[in-house]
């Protein structure tokens, strides 16, 4: 319920088989026309469910009341169209209909209605692994039982997030945010009889994002209906939690209730939990979770055992299954004891742990040891190494001897200072069997990395780890109760899942070939003059310059929100990108989406936009208006403002931060609907993606329903201001390839250096700063190896000639580099959008069988087909890295020529003058 924390075509002939009350029928003609190139021979009709085979591994689930289905693009789904027919068979037996398409099989219980945990189900083989899945359970809104409390991360949110940053409060969160209009917690509620109960919440309210310290308004639905306004009084800080209530009356039956921020509403809320109650009932305490039993075979969350010692659960990092997963394994006596059942006979046996083993607060990176014991005999140490953060999951077997029947398995920690690791799944499995891989993400995304400082809570996209997915495209329905679903099934073939999902939802966007090159911005007051002796420095100091972008200052009357070039800083901007061209630098121009109400094209692109801009204030101050990208004439305004520009530029960089602009419409989010309106006016966007400010806020950008499915068509993902230190650098290294593995999107553009604070020192410029040298070395490396390397700081030094000589060097070195490597990029990018596979791919794209894959993919990754790449993200003129090499080919240094033979782990020392980069035998050396 939680994957927010981690989660067209055959040719036979028409037929109808008739099978009790069921008819397997083509689509009517009518449907037929209507879906374009779609073959009726493709679809399966089920009364109101209808099964489209899009490919063997890949079909699509549609329920509607009535069997009205959709046969039109959505706005993410533009490829139904565009596969091959797939052979399958199906049939009925004991009220069951089942699709088989030799790589999946998909069963659905005739009649049953909307999809739902027991009615649909996926069959699959994942490696070895034979997995059975509930794709839709979960998905809708999950039901409150009257007189129990409910916790609000457990229910169905929409542009909310999930947070654990205050203390009180119960389960294993609450929901933040409320910041934006049409945020919601959605629930269900199905009273037998008609009566008035009331509707209690537990919330937190202290001074707000605004700067209010005021009693906050939230509007109760049902049903979609206003029913009553939830005022929220001041607690005393935002760790104190207090009880509101609103009467309700409901009718007999179910009815799906929810706390909604309209525009009328102030927000601005954390709510811990709910419940729906009898009038003056008292509020409910929690139930604490039991230990659940543990079947043998199968795979069991660790921290759904016995918890004892300080053992406990959490979910503050990423790629984990379930609700969580098991952490507090720091002194001895902490563990878990799970009861096993069904252990066949008395015989030796394997405990598989999937854990992570990371760095432990100051402690170096080191193997830890855990110890498991079966019916409280002698224990057996297994050594777990470490993986490459705590984001990144292996699987590792140890043997026990267990009798036959239930036993009690323990794992603990020998040693105070032995364990600190977290624990995912366990499973206590035949020795022969294979490793069993849970339902945990791999990869993930998030709107913006703005503020992060080492590391985030990233959004479960397409991949998982044991080979299946739902996307879920119900959101551009308007049809209540319609549900529309695209189920893919690709175990462990993680490419072909980003090859359909490329077909289905459109390719990853082919940028020009300049901007593979090297980009170069700063937030910092220049005038042309300044910027153009730059330029000139590049060239005289020998290094590359592809891109010059220009921030905010260059606005006038206003810096933040002004939408006129100030003469004083450029008098003649188009003369001014006319003489960069020529050099071989393009330009691109930084935009807010707001205007001041003083400024003079204010009354002209208000009367544009038909009077309907909406003062909100933002970054410029009270008298600040913002766009609503879904009302097409608040869109009209909105480029006539970028028209009175007169600027000609090769892109213009939507930088919204702190600025209310929106979208109204619900089946397309902000982001994605004006990223399409750039793409569409200079080839592309450069700009976030996946959603709107409004969804869970600046500092915690929470997934939408519509998903990230189609930002990739059009935009360059700038993802936001990120702090300088070296474990940002760290998170940012796996953070590339699981963003492009979690969402498509081939061109991921971090701030090289970083963005603002973190490690600085004093700059060469009036009022700015500059990077230790061997941050700012090993920062412009690994920038080289990404798909877009951007030097951007605020106020804070990127050029190489602003640092000493070994890191001015290295930096002069790795962008040279950078430029000898932009036809290797480039092709690339053109194989991204051809194929789906990204630019930067996870170790585990080209190895889904091994454990180190999965281990190593927040520290290394393929940059494009035959580069290894493994940045330095320690301190020092001198590093140290591990490197895997993945089996099945020969790894060539470089830089210095030694090979490395695969399947191995080495130790690479380098100085900043180099960096571990290998090249996969029978590959000619790019560059």
């Amino acid at each position: 319920m939680r994957d927010h924390v981690r989660r067209r075509v055959a040719a036979a002939a028409s037929l109808a088989l008739v099978t009790g009350s069921l008819a397997l029928t083509p689509a009517s003609p009518a449907q037929a026309h209507a879906a374009g190139k779609v073959r009726q021979s493709q679809t399966v009709i089920s009364g109101d469910a209808r099964f489209q085979i899009l490919s063997p591994t890949l079909i699509r689930t549609e329920y509607s009341p009535g069997g009205r289905f959709a046969d039109r693009d959505t706005h993410n789904v533009i490829g139904r169209d565009d596969f091959r027919p797939t052979r399958f068979t199906k049939r009925i037996s004991k009220g069951w209909l089942t699709i088989d398409t030799g790589a999946a099989t998909v069963r659905y219980r005739v009649g049953s209605g909307p999809f739902g945990k027991d009615n649909l189900s996926v069959r699959l083989t994942t490696g070895r692994q034979s997995v059975t899945a509930s794709p839709w359970a979960g998905q809708g809104t999950p039901e409150c039982p009257a007189g129990a409390l409910c916790e609000a991360e457990d229910l169905h949110l929409a542009g909310l997030s999930v947070a654990t940053n205050h203390g009180g409060f119960t389960g294993q969160g609450f929901v933040a945010g409320f910041e934006g209009t049409g945020s919601a917690l959605t629930l269900a509620a199905a009273p037998a009889a008609a009566g008035t109960g009331q509707l209690t919440v537990r919330y937190a309210n202290s001074t707000g994002g605004d700067g209010q310290n005021v009693a906050r308004t939230l509007t109760v639905t049902v049903d979609g209906a206003a029913a009553g306004t939830l005022t929220l009084p001041p607690t005393a800080n935002w760790d104190t939690w207090q009880l509101a209530s609103v009467p309700l009356q409901l009718a007999a039956g179910r009815h799906e209730i929810a706390l909604v921020r309209t525009a009328a509403d102030s927000g601005n809320v954390n709510v811990d939990s709910l419940a729906l109650l009898a009038p003056g009932a008292a509020y409910p305490a929690p139930v604490p979770a039991s230990p659940q039993p543990c079947a043998f075979g199968t795979l069991c969350e660790a921290d759904t055992g016995a918890l004892s010692g300080g053992a406990k659960t959490a979910d503050d990092h990423n790629g984990y299954s379930g609700d969580g997963f098991l952490a507090g394994l720091e002194r001895t006596g902490a563990g878990v004891a799970l009861t096993v059942t069904g252990v066949p006979a008395d015989g030796d046996y394997r405990v598989q742990l999937r854990y992570a083993n990371g760095q432990a607060g100051s402690r170096p990176v080191q193997s830890r040891t855990v110890s498991v014991t079966a019916n409280g005999g002698p224990p057996v140490t297994a050594t777990l190494a470490p993986t490459s953060g705590w984001d990144f999951w292996r699987t590792q077997e140890v043997p026990v001897s267990l009798r036959a029947g239930t036993n009690t398995v323990a794992l603990g920690c020998p040693d105070d200072t032995g364990c600190h690791v977290n624990v995912d799944t366990i499973a206590v499995t035949a020795r022969t069997a294979p490793l069993l891989a849970p339902h945990a993400p791999l990869g993930g995304y998030r709107r913006g990395l703005d503020g992060v400082d080492g590391g985030a809570r990233t959004y479960a996209g397409l991949l998982f780890s044991d080979g299946w997915s739902l996307l879920d495209d119900s959101a551009a329905h308007t049809a209540a109760g319609h549900q529309d679903g695209y189920v893919f099934a690709y175990g462990q073939d993680y490419r072909r899942a980003l090859r359909e999902l490329s077909t289905l939802t459109g390719p990853t966007k082919l940028l020009p070939k300049w901007a593979y090159g090297v980009w170069y911005s700063e937030y910092y007051d220049r005038t042309a003059a300044e910027f153009q002796d730059i330029v000139n420095r590049f060239r005289s100091e020998g290094v590359p310059l592809d891109v010059l972008v220009v921030d905010t200052d260059f606005k006038a009357p206003d810096k933040w929100n002004g939408w006129s070039i100030d003469e004083t800083r450029f008098p003649d901007w188009n003369a001014f990108a006319a003489r960069l061209r020529k050099q071989g630098v393009r330009t691109g121009l930084n935009i807010h989406p707001s205007i001041l109400g003083s400024d003079p094209l204010f009354p002209r692109a208000q009367e544009i936009a038909k009077g309907k801009l909406q003062r909100t204030g933002c970054n410029g101050g009270p008298d600040c208006y913002v766009f609503d990208f879904g009302d097409a004439d608040h869109l009209k305004a909105y480029f006539w403002l970028h028209e009175q520009m007169d600027a000609d530029v090769d892109f213009w960089w939507l930088d919204w931060c702190c600025d209310a602009s929106r979208s109204s419409r619900t089946d397309i989010t902000a982001d994605t609907l004006i990223n399409q309106e750039y793409a569409r006016r200079t080839g592309f966007a450069f700009s976030r993606a996946y959603g709107s400010l409004q969804a869970g806020g600046y500092g915690n950008p929470g997934p939408v329903p519509t998903g990230p499915w189609a930002d990739k068509r059009t935009t360059l993902h700038f993802t936001g201001d990120t702090i300088s230190n070296w474990e940002t650098l760290r998170f940012t290294v796996g953070y590339t390839p699981a963003e492009s593995a979690a969402t498509g999107l081939a061109a991921v553009s971090h701030d090289i250096g970083g963005h603002t604070g973190g490690l600085q020192e004093p700059g060469s410029e009036p009022g700015s700063t500059k990077l230790p040298d061997d941050l700012y070395a090993r920062w412009v490396q690994a920038g080289t190896f990404q798909p877009i390397d951007r030097l951007h700081s605020n106020h804070s030094d990127r050029l190489p000639w602003q640092y000493g000589e070994a890191a001015e060097a290295s930096a002069k070195k790795f962008l040279n580099l950078r430029r000898k490597l932009q036809p290797y990029t480039y092709a690339a990018a053109a194989e991204a959008t051809r194929t789906g596979t990204p630019i930067t791919r996870a170790m585990y794209l080209a190895y889904p069988q091994e454990q180190e894959a999965y281990a190593t993919a927040g520290s290394q990754y393929l940059y494009g087909p035959d580069l290894l790449v493994a940045p330095v993200t320690t301190p020092g003129s001198t590093a140290s890295t591990t490197v895997w090499f993945p089996p099945g080919s020969t790894w060539t240094d470089y830089f210095t020529g030694r090979k490395y033979r695969g399947g191995t782990t080495a130790t690479i020392t380098t100085t900043l003058d180099t960096m571990p980069v290998f090249v996969r035998s029978g590959a000619k050396r790019p560059g």
